[in-house]
């Protein structure tokens, strides 16, 4: 089940909604939460339950032997065991297939290679649960003794699928007590349309044209074709991406948690580092903080922390060497601004830094796209005059044309747009009411254009439930 469709908006939150708000206590709303949480996780596939009820178990129990243990030997033992379940599962469902390729590619092999379903959001909860175990070593928070709210914790649909990945210490207090008030409930809602619009009415039209000059051969498109299709496929993923941290965010807030930001409107970047402080900033951060510290080789550098860090981001990402690839791109850009440096950054004309880190960010974009890695080759031989095909073609120009208010839209949304009604309000109380019932309509207006949309469309997936 996905939060852009109509089963979700009209059948299965309603339900929840009013589940939810026919208990009082914190304990039986708790309940209401898992039930509908584990529903929501099994819809279409049911088996996969099976392994997220399997990886709250273990950790519950990892978590509370790291927790309470005495002996450091032990609490180790268990640590080592929490991460060696954890990363195998990742590792069997997710680059299995990818390794056994590999090793029959090298070697000259024909092993079988296991044709293993991946299991939808196993990338987001299983990260979510070695961040828990981990600071219940680090004695960070005390550890979960209930297991009805450690799996609270682990399913919590709204974040569930495809993040931001959520730290226990964010919501360990609300798991225990939590209130929704009028005003979580307005921002809540506000927030998931918002979430909502982006996805069906920017990200879903703006990959049509993705899919028309990227989904096919990139053989014949014109070096004007290629740039266009990439800055478009980037416009794509950033709508899609944030409009589920949106919803998921809004929807957190209406049952009473709190989730951290996972996007900070990353194309406002001045350099690629401030970039990613803003984009994907729940797998930025876990990184930083569980993956720097550790040494490389025995050694502790922090540019070979770096190079571990940016590789592990792209293996993250998908089974594919394009996405090594991209991680070890984005690695060497940050490399090269830590070595410059901050100070020396800055006296770069603003203009150039603007130009320089969304040239880059485009071009990542594109290697982030192309898994097949001949087709990858065409297209950055296609970004170049060495292009046969020529500068550019009838075909984009039109879909310029036909296309030019919603690009100019997604552009435009790229902005802190609904920041100016919070600065309305805090330089004029009288502009309070008139903001509060624009914005009430404007969310209607989103929510039944939505509707609209999603009635004739095929439903597609939001991008990062793959991961």
């Amino acid at each position: 089940m996905i939060f852009s469709s109509l089963i979700f908006l009209y059948l299965f939150l309603p339900l929840c909604l009013l589940s939810y708000a026919a208990v009082r206590s914190v304990r039986n709303r708790n309940i209401v939460l898992v039930i509908f949480s584990l529903i929501f996780y099994a819809w279409g596939e049911p088996t996969r339950i099976v392994y997220l009820l399997l990886s709250a178990a273990v950790n519950y129990l990892c978590g509370l032997g790291v927790g309470t243990l005495k002996k450091e030997w032990l609490r180790r033992i268990i640590l080592a065991v929490s991460l060696i379940y954890n990363l195998g599962m990742i590792g069997w469902f997710k680059y299995s297939g990818f390794l056994m390729e590999n090793i029959n590619a090298i070697f000259g092999q024909h092993f079988p290679v296991p044709e293993i379903t991946q299991l939808v959001g196993i990338s987001f909860y299983t990260f979510q649960v070695i961040s828990y175990v981990v600071d219940c070593f680090w004695e960070k928070v005390e550890p979960q003794r209930n297991p009805l709210k450690f799996l609270l914790y682990v399913s919590l649909f709204p974040q569930l699928i495809a993040g931001p990945i959520v730290r226990y210490s964010t919501i360990a207090a609300e798991i225990d007590d939590r209130t929704t008030t009028v005003q979580d409930l307005s921002e809540g809602l506000t927030r998931f349309v918002v979430g909502l619009a982006k996805k069906v009415i920017l990200a879903d039209q703006l990959f049509r044209i993705v899919d028309k000059f990227l989904g096919g051969t990139p053989e014949n498109l014109t070096i004007l074709g290629t740039w266009y299709g990439v800055i478009i496929y980037s416009l794509y993923i950033y709508f899609d991406f944030s409009g589920y941290s949106d919803m998921a965010i809004g929807l957190g807030r209406i049952f009473g948690f709190h989730f951290d930001e996972n996007f900070n409107h990353p194309y406002l970047c001045k350099d690629i580092q401030e970039f990613w402080q803003r984009w994907h900033i729940s797998l930025g951060s876990f990184f930083r903080d569980y993956l720097m510290p550790l040494p490389v080789f025995g050694v502790r550098n922090k540019y070979l922390s770096l190079g571990l860090v940016w590789l592990c981001t792209g293996i993250w990402h998908g089974a594919s060497w394009n996405y090594i690839l991209w991680g070890v791109y984005y690695g060497a850009f940050i490399l090269l601004e830590t070595k410059i440096g901050k100070k020396k950054m800055r006296k770069i004309p603003l203009w150039i830094r603007h130009i320089y880190n969304k040239i880059v960010i485009i071009i990542g974009f594109g290697i982030f796209y192309f898994e097949d890695v001949h087709q990858l080759g065409i297209f950055f031989r296609n970004l170049t005059p060495f292009n046969p095909n020529g500068f550019f073609s009838y075909f984009e120009q039109m879909s310029l044309y036909n296309n030019l208010f919603l690009i100019l839209a997604a552009i435009i949304c790229t902005f802190p747009l609904l920041e100016l009604p919070k600065k309305l309000k805090e330089k004029a109380q009288w502009t309070t009411p008139v903001v509060s019932v624009t914005g009430t309509l404007l969310s209607v207006v989103l929510l039944i254009t939505s509707s609209i949309l999603l009635v004739d469309a095929t439903t597609k997936a939001f991008l990062y439930y793959r991961f």
